[in-house]
């Protein structure tokens, strides 16, 4: 793996003898406390301000304090017009837009693209305080306000919207984030980086036009230098020759398909530096499924910093040029960024106005970044990156103390110690090498790689220093677990049961059939067996009764009417009766997102004749399959018995113990299971609350009009 400059090692800019600010301002009034005629970065954000490491604006602010520059926060500006982005007046260096820590249009819509009432980054959890496209719009007001100030965009929104993407609110292939934002320069995946780089240089004097070198930056260009060798992306995955439909009119219908020329005329050994893959443009992935398909594939192949090589994309007349990832940050960066002077408070500006994010992560600690599981419908991965970027034990042990010590309200419980993924602490590649040169696409998929290392010690050493230190009750471990490392080490599976879960632990194994799990890039149930083997016994030894909530995906890519059928046929078995049910959501980028759009598997070379994914994209079948996974409520009952007898499964409809639905409706129709059946008595559809083994809180696409709702 290539190495960096530390992040910490430039010479500090001039306005650091400003020193330390109480809180990043937020107004006029603040910055001329604190002696200040300007800003040099403002940093506007979809969320409030929140001087917490857990918040973006917060994180990247404090880090560029830090490098000793003046940064000004303006969280959630009304973007009706301009007037709000001139609050801080001009700002010296550059203005950096974010959306915040969620994707907008995720932000604000649910999966069935309806409007959520409420937002868990504003004052008092308040909906509609950002945009749709709080980047695009953010940016363009920033123009508008202040002509000529250089604009970088980053964070998730900017990162899952680099290239081409699919867009599920809009049902549309839509354009590279940059070209409609009309930033300078993007900055995808962990910013930290870059970010400093891009920031020195500009107050070196540096022209933003002229910053297009750096890891992890993307970038619009009108020409490719004559140094650079470019490989068309079709010579590496070829898709094969679109399908020829002759003129039905003509005489001979059976012409010939047009054959598609690949040169071969560039040499055998390339250097990867000077390297640049041609996607598909934006006019082909829009036109062409099977290309975008290619092009999700290719993409994501050149994700690993040790051989992607940049990326460039045809947009009009100018390309949108991606430089490769960001080099991962060592233990000693990430530890002093997670240890800068957070007040780890909202901002005073908010009053007594509750954060519903902070006040669900404000007694928990983040451990390490990254995720090697890539699963297909998650995008940690797009924007984290798969190598895991761990803190040390020390600086961990200083923040749980930090915690105890500073943070009102907190009453000696950590609610988590975590990251993406619990249990992925300190574990990497055997070798460097071999990690360097990996084309993988999952470390765990679809077994575990036998380079990757398992070992859970240094985690179970964290957890023991942990709840040992003085003031400390309880440490509990709140982030998803990945059960398939973790029966690798039953020690760790006894040690979490015993000291670290309060009665419930959240697991995903999001599926019990092969056929999703495979498009899901998920382990097969018997790894969740496994490890409910070991959990049960385990807390049986620890003399607690334990319970696993299990979570499940309806509609996701891959999955029939069939594989729902038996899940909930698995879950009647298992005694669990879920309330919450999570639906298959498009997030921009994904691979599932890209099986959702064009009915393509890219986990493998797309071809032409590729097989089909089955996909659910119409509103009755979603419904349906989120009925299954509610097989217990009365309100689903009719779509369900419907179904199952077109299945040829009516046998499953009755009122005894082997049926999935019962053969009656309750009195007015559809209705809530609490409520009274026929015979004035509440009907055996039992509570959300799994029986016996624990609790529970919880056709191929063709036309476009088919995905219609």
């Amino acid at each position: 793996m290539q190495t960096a400059p530390d992040i910490f090692s430039y010479r500090p800019y001039w306005a650091k003898r400003f020193g330390i600010s109480p809180v990043l301002p937020m107004s006029r009034e603040e910055m001329d406390d604190l002696g200040w005629d300007s800003c040099d970065i403002i940093i506007v954000t979809g969320d409030a301000y929140v001087d917490h490491p857990s918040f973006g604006m917060a994180l990247v602010g404090r880090l560029l304090e830090a490098q000793g520059f003046r940064v000004g926060i303006i969280s959630q500006p009304d973007w009706r017009d301009s007037e709000d982005f001139l609050r801080l007046g001009r700002p010296n260096l550059f203005f950096g837009i974010t959306a915040g820590n969620m994707d907008s249009m995720v932000n604000r819509y649910t999966s069935d693209r309806r409007i959520r009432r409420d937002d868990a980054y504003t004052p008092d959890g308040e909906g509609g305080k950002r945009p749709d496209r709080s980047v695009i719009v953010y940016a363009q007001r920033a123009r508008e306000a202040l002509k000529g100030v250089p604009i970088i965009i980053g964070g998730i929104e900017a990162s899952l919207r680099r290239i081409a993407h699919y867009d599920y609110w809009s049902d549309k292939v839509r354009r590279s984030i940059l070209p409609d934002s009309k930033a300078d320069l993007l900055i995808y995946g962990n910013a930290e980086r870059a970010l400093v780089e891009v920031a020195h240089r500009l107050a070196a004097g540096e022209k933003i036009s002229e910053i297009t070198d750096i890891r992890g930056t993307g970038f619009m260009s009108q020409q490719i230098p004559a140094d650079r060798t470019v490989i068309d992306s079709t010579e590496l995955d070829t898709p094969g020759p679109k399908a020829f439909h002759p003129d039905p009119y003509q005489a001979a219908p059976d012409c010939p398909q047009p054959q598609v020329v690949i040169p071969h005329n560039r040499p055998r050994k390339l250097d990867r530096e000077k390297t640049l893959v041609r996607l598909p443009s934006y006019d082909q992935v829009v036109e062409d499924e099977v290309i975008y398909a290619h092009a999700s594939r290719v993409f994501h192949l050149e994700t690993n910093p040790g051989n992607a090589r940049a990326l460039v994309q045809r947009h009009g007349k100018r390309d949108v040029w991606l430089n490769p990832p960001p080099i991962p940050l060592t233990t000693a960066e990430l530890d002093r960024i997670y240890e800068l002077s957070y007040t780890r408070k909202p901002h005073p500006a908010y009053g007594v106005a509750k954060n519903p994010a902070w006040e669900m992560i404000r007694f928990s600690i983040n451990i390490m970044r990254g995720c090697f599981g890539d699963c297909t419908f998650c995008s940690i991965t797009e924007h984290e990156g798969r190598i895991i970027q761990s803190r040390s034990e020390d600086s961990i042990i200083r923040e749980v103390e930090t915690i105890r010590d500073q943070v009102p309200g907190f009453t000696g419980n950590i609610s988590d110690l975590g990251g993406p993924t619990a249990n992925m602490y300190r574990l990497s590649c055997r070798d460097e090498k071999i990690e360097a040169a990996c084309r993988r696409l999952s470390c765990v998929y679809p077994d575990i790689c036998p380079n990757m290392g398992t070992d859970h010690q240094p985690l179970l050493k964290l957890y023991r220093r942990a709840r040992k230190l003085p003031g400390i009750k309880r440490v509990f471990i709140a982030s998803g677990l990945r059960y398939d490392l973790a029966i690798r080490s039953p020690e760790y599976i006894r040690e979490l049961v015993t000291h670290h879960v309060g009665g419930y632990l959240k697991i995903a194994p999001e599926h019990t059939e092969s056929g999703p799990l495979e498009h899901m890039m998920k382990p097969g149930i018997g790894s969740y067996d496994k490890f409910k083997k070991l959990f049960d016994k385990y807390s049986a030894e620890a003399g607690k009764e334990q319970y696993l909530i299990p979570y499940f995906i309806a509609a996701h890519p891959g999955t029939s009417d069939k594989d729902m059928l038996n899940l909930a046929l698995w879950l009647k078995q298992n005694g669990f009766r879920p309330d919450q049910v999570q639906a298959f959501l498009p997030t921009p980028l994904a691979i599932a997102s890209a099986m959702y759009h064009t009915g393509r598997n890219p986990l493998k070379k797309v071809r032409r004749n590729s097989p089909h994914v089955p996909v659910a994209t119409g509103l009755k079948q979603r419904r349906l399959h989120k009925a299954f996974l509610r097989y217990h409520d009365p309100k689903n009952w009719p779509l369900l018995r419907e179904t199952l007898k077109s299945m040829g499964r009516a046998d499953l409809i009755g009122n005894g113990k082997r049926h999935l639905v019962p053969s009656w409706q309750p009195k007015g129709g559809e209705r809530d299971e609490n409520s009274k059946g026929r015979s004035g008595k509440r009907p055996n559809v039992g509570s959300a609350l799994p029986q016996k083994t624990g609790r529970s809180k919880h056709g191929n696409k063709t036309k476009k009009t088919r995905r219609r709702r």
